[in-house]
């Protein structure tokens, strides 16, 4: 039993890393012991589960429907060692997908919290401004803020929500003035990020009363980070979520402007791969975000 337990691991290793030989560093084995165990998997199942180039190891169809179901029996034997340990503390490997800002800004900076009660788990970030594939990338959870798109499908907890902001650098204000309403904007330079990615013009809502203002980006910028340096700059006026500018609002570098208009709000997710039972782990990650949220937002 113990023979195919580790077999199902190897080969779950091996097709999120697509590559013997890395699932080979990682588990501390030779490359052929894992080429042999994987391949002895797949004659005693009777078929092909992975595909093998010189360039490349992908899953076949039959190897991605196994990989669901292994990776559910492999979490629920993780769930079930938890359990009976009684203790609380995490072990093995949590995979964390989300943008990069929202790691270096809220979340690296108070990981510590999370990590130091448990030494043995391994905690692998994928930082990326566009959305993973979560199956495919064998993500144990993401964090995602905004609409679920292709999430609808997964198990989503909301963790928290982020109003979105617009601001400018004290420098690029006492230069080109500040903008008083919705309807002064045009005439300043924008810049446009990931937040307002394929918006021509931005709502603005005071009580009863919108303002619907047509803008266009005179600086497109596809990550956070490059919208924040280039605000501090003195570059124009921009916008995003709270969470994005927080550090510059809180040392003066910008300064949040419009501030009795709302620009909306955006939930915050933790999403969970549909048909995968969620890791111990992954449960206690969310439940670290929320809280990580709930400090930045007070």
């Amino acid at each position: 039993m113990n023979d195919r337990f580790l077999s199902m691991q190897l080969f779950a290793r091996v097709a999120r890393a697509g590559s013997f030989s890395v699932a080979a560093r990682e588990t501390g084995l030779s490359q052929p012991s894992v080429s042999r165990v994987v391949r002895a998997l797949e004659q005693r199942i009777g078929v092909s589960l992975l595909t093998r180039t010189t360039r490349a190891v992908t899953l076949t169809e039959a190897g991605a429907d196994y990989l669901a179901r292994a990776e559910a029996i492999l979490s629920a034997l993780e769930e079930a060692d938890h359990m009976a340990r009684g203790t609380g503390e995490l072990r093995g490997v949590l995979r964390v997908a989300m943008s990069s800002s929202l790691a270096v800004r809220t979340v690296l900076p108070r990981l510590a919290r999370f990590t130091d009660p448990h030494p043995s788990l391994r905690v692998e970030f994928t930082l990326a401004d566009e959305r993973q594939d979560l199956v495919g990338e064998a993500i144990d959870v993401a964090v995602r803020v905004g609409s679920l798109g292709d999430s609808t499908g997964a198990v989503a907890r909301k963790i928290g929500v982020m109003q979105r902001v617009l601001v400018a650098s004290p420098g690029y204000l006492a230069k080109s003035g500040t903008p008083r309403k919705p309807a002064d904007l045009p005439s300043h330079p924008i810049i446009m990020g990931p937040a307002s990615r394929g918006q021509e013009a931005w709502t603005f809502h005071k009580g009863k009363k919108r303002d619907t203002v047509r803008l266009r980006g005179r600086i497109i910028i596809d990550s956070n980070e490059g919208v924040a340096a280039a605000a501090v700059a003195g570059m124009g006026i921009a916008s995003s979520g709270h969470l994005g500018f927080a550090n510059e609002l809180n040392d003066g570098k910008l300064v949040r402007l419009l501030a009795s208009w709302h620009m909306g709000s955006a939930d915050i997710h933790a999403i969970l791969p549909a048909g995968r039972a969620a890791k111990p782990s992954a449960r206690a990650f969310a439940d670290f975000m929320a809280t990580a949220f709930k400090d930045v937002m007070r």
